[in-house]
Formats: C-alpha cells, structure tokens, sequence
C-alpha cells in the first residue's frame, strides 16, 4: 500500500503526540504513594521521624507516604527492602546514624554508593541515661564503678555495629568497660533501666523525652564538646577526657540511580517540610539542633564525613 501525505503527517502527529505523552508520564512524580520504609520498629526515633514527615508532605506532594516498618539487623533489612525495588523515587526509607555506621566495618550488605540522601532532617547528640532512682547520681559514679570491675555495668543499646556500640567501645579502650546489651524494640530499650535489666541507655533526648518529663529517667553525661542546653549541669564526654562526639543523624535517602529531578524534587519539599511550624516544633520535641536541615546537595558529603569519623572512632576503640 502506497504512503500518501496525510499518513506521513498522521504518523509524524502521532509520533509528536506519543513523546509529549512519555514526556509528561517522566515528569510526573510522584505518580502514586511513595513507601517509606522505617529500618527499626514502630515507636523509636527513626519511626516518629517517618510519620511526622509523611503527615506534613502529604498534602506538599499531593500523594501519600505510607510508613512501612521493617525491623532488623540494625536497620540492614530495611535497607535491603530499600534496595530491592526500582531506583524511581517510589521508594524511600530513613537512613540514621546507627545504620550507617555498618559501613565502617565489614559486614555491612550495601555500600554508601548504593544510596543518595535526599535531606538530613535531624542532628542530635546522644546521651546515657539512668532511672531516676538510680544508686548513680553522676557520671563520675558510674565511670568509677565501671572502672573498678570492668564489664559488669550493662547499658541497653540499638545494637552491635550501631554507633551505640562503636561508642561504648571507645569507652571500654580508655579504661570505662562496661557491658553492651542489645534491644530490638525500641520501647523494651527505654524501660530497661526502669525495669532493672540495664544500668544505663545509650539514647538521643529525644526518643525518650516523655520519660524525661515525667522525671522517669535522667542524664549522666552528654557525647559532644559542650554541655547541651536543655541539661546545663550534665558533663560532656570531652570534658571528662573523652574525645568522642558521634552525633545522631536521621536522614531521607532513595535508592542509587534515582533520577536527579526527582531527588531535588524530594529534597525541596523536604525543606518545605523543615521550615513549617509544625516540624520545627517537632524539633524541639527532639532535643535536636534547630539548623539541622541539610539538603540533597549537602547530604551526600554530610554523610561521608561522618562515616570518616566513625571509622576513626572504631579505629581508636581497637
């Protein structure tokens, strides 16, 4: 059958037609609900982090961020659950500091090329708590007694490989042993000096703040290089000769590959989501640094600095 005019202006319509189509299809994102997942269990910081996000950008990205929680191996299957799906932007799950510090030893199942941050939403430093009737009414009690029989203090943590542990690691090296146990389930972790199973908690403010309001539990010593404010009587690890500050960091990270226009896109309406009211307050709750918003275009080196850090952490701790 001969070709006339009209059909090769036809087929070239339909040609225009069908790329403007494909165009708006790739420019249209996000074009259904996109899974948050939460590498820990319902309740902790990382989990209220997730659906504070996704109430506040909802209605920013006209879609729903349904917050899914995938618990284990200090925050590896999530990750791997991450990993598993298409890089789109689809997919998205909280990436924090006790995840991350996997990287710095050798079983972890990604590598930080695997990921792109789209913000780090929370910095925070961490802390160890006590019950409020505990027999330690200071750091320099605890640190004497852990000193005196090395390993027979237990501090609940996230895990091992986690920057709880690198911490208590580099504790134990400089002479204050003490002993690590693990506790999956975030509310089992904080009511495990209330209970008597642990000594002290390895914990941001934050998580446990309605324990600290109810003068339910206390603070020993700060990790950082200053006093915090809100506990202006608590020592910090620098001035009681410890040199060592890994701060808790909660970020929102896509899989590697992810378009870019759809990484910036995540990343202005999580500056949105930063600067509202709502999120600031929620800040506060947390015990975390106002300026603690970094965007896709600072993320990416924010977290590899802070894996340098913890890698020389581990390497003081060895």
């Amino acid at each position: 059958m001969g070709w006339t005019r009209r059909n090769v202006l036809g087929c070239g319509a339909a040609a225009v037609a069908a790329t403007a189509a494909d165009r708006a299809f790739a420019q249209t994102y996000p074009s259904r609900p996109i899974e948050l997942v939460v590498p820990w269990g319902p309740g902790g910081g990382a989990d209220q982090l997730a659906r504070k996000i996704a109430q506040v950008a909802e209605p920013m990205l006209g879609q729903g961020l349904p917050v899914v929680n995938v618990p284990g191996g200090t925050g590896a299957t999530g990750m791997a659950k991450l990993l598993a799906n298409p890089a789109d932007g689809q997919t998205a799950a909280i990436y924090i500091a006790d995840s991350h510090a996997l990287l710095a030893g050798t079983g972890a199942r990604w590598k930080i090329e695997d990921i792109v941050p789209a913000a780090v939403l929370i910095q925070a430093p961490s802390f160890l708590f006590v019950g409020q009737d505990s027999r330690f009414k200071t750091w320099a009690e605890f640190a004497q007694e852990a000193q005196a029989k090395p390993g027979t203090l237990k501090v609940a943590t996230l895990g091992f490989g986690s920057v709880d542990d690198f911490t208590l690691k580099f504790l134990g090296a400089k002479g204050v042993k003490v002993n690590p146990v693990p506790f999956a389930k975030p509310g089992e972790r904080y009511v495990s000096i209330l209970g008597g199973h642990a000594d002290a908690l390895y914990e941001q403010a934050g998580d446990v703040g309605t324990f600290l309001s109810g003068r339910q539990m206390r603070p020993l010593l700060v990790f950082g290089r200053q006093r915090f404010p809100a506990f202006p009587d608590i020592p910090c690890s620098a001035e009681a000769g410890f040199d060592i500050a890994l701060p808790q960091f909660r970020s929102l990270v896509v899989r590697a590959g992810t378009p870019q226009d759809r990484v910036e896109t995540l990343s202005a309406t999580l500056a949105k989501v930063a600067d509202s009211a709502d999120y600031k307050a929620f800040l506060k709750e947390q015990f975390a640094d106002e300026a603690s918003f970094l965007s896709a275009a600072q993320a990416g080196d924010f977290v590899r600095r802070q894996l340098d850090d913890m890698k020389a952490a581990l390497k003081q701790a060895s």
